[in-house]
Order: C-alpha cells, then structure tokens, then sequence
C-alpha cells in the first residue's frame, strides 16, 4: 500500500481544508449550522481557513482573527453541542487520515483536538 505524503505546503492546507469542508457542509449533525444558522460565505470563509492552518501548522502570522469569538457568537443564535464537536473533531480527523500521514497531519490532529476541547469547555459555561 502507498504512503500518503505528510502536510508540508500551502497546497496541503488547501486540500484539507476544502475536502473537510466538503463533508462538514454535508454532514446532517453540523452541515445546517454553516449552511443555514452561520450562512458561511464558503468564498470568503476557506481562505481564512488556509490562513489559520498555515499560522498553526506552520508558524507563519498571516491569520487575523478571533475565531473564540465567532462562535460564542454563533453559539448565542443556536447553542453549540458536545454532539456538534465531536462530529466536527470527527470530521477533521477522518479528512486529515484520509489525505495524509506523518508529524504536521498528527499535528493537524492534535490541535483541533485541542481547539475542539477548549472551545466545548468555554462555550459549555456560558
């Protein structure tokens, strides 16, 4: 069996993003939250996607934002659920697994777990 190439580019972050997207705006657990509650503007939303990746994976500072905030907003007009973070964890790992292997895809894993499990917890006590 071929081993899959490990995240090492841009062109990576790229890759996974959309093709985790792509399952998370299908999903029946969370795929209405981005379609229908956040009405994401996937035009605008993946390339800052990209950018959050890349500053995470990465080091590089090109990400701007508060991404904390964007969903104790969101979480205010529908209420962000264990179940909508385990699906979306459960999500990004499948994509990642599915696309690559190596230290930056185990990375990959290892911080949205971490950004899944500090997110549930702050959101849980508002």
């Amino acid at each position: 069996m071929k081993r899959k190439k490990d995240i090492s580019t841009f062109e990576d972050i790229k890759l996974l993003v959309n093709r985790f997207y792509d399952k998370v705006s299908k999903d029946e657990t969370i795929g209405y939250i981005f379609n229908e509650a956040a009405n994401v503007n996937w035009d605008k939303h993946l390339p800052i996607m990209y950018s959050f990746w890349n500053s995470l994976l990465f080091g590089k500072a090109d990400y701007k934002g508060n991404p904390m905030h964007k969903h104790i907003e969101l979480n205010k007009s529908i209420p962000l659920t264990k179940e909508h973070f385990s699906s979306w964890i459960h999500l990004w790992k499948l994509t990642v697994n599915e696309n690559f292997e190596g230290q930056k895809a185990n990375e990959a894993i290892t911080k949205a777990s971490s950004i899944k499990n500090i997110m549930q917890a702050k959101i849980s006590q508002l």
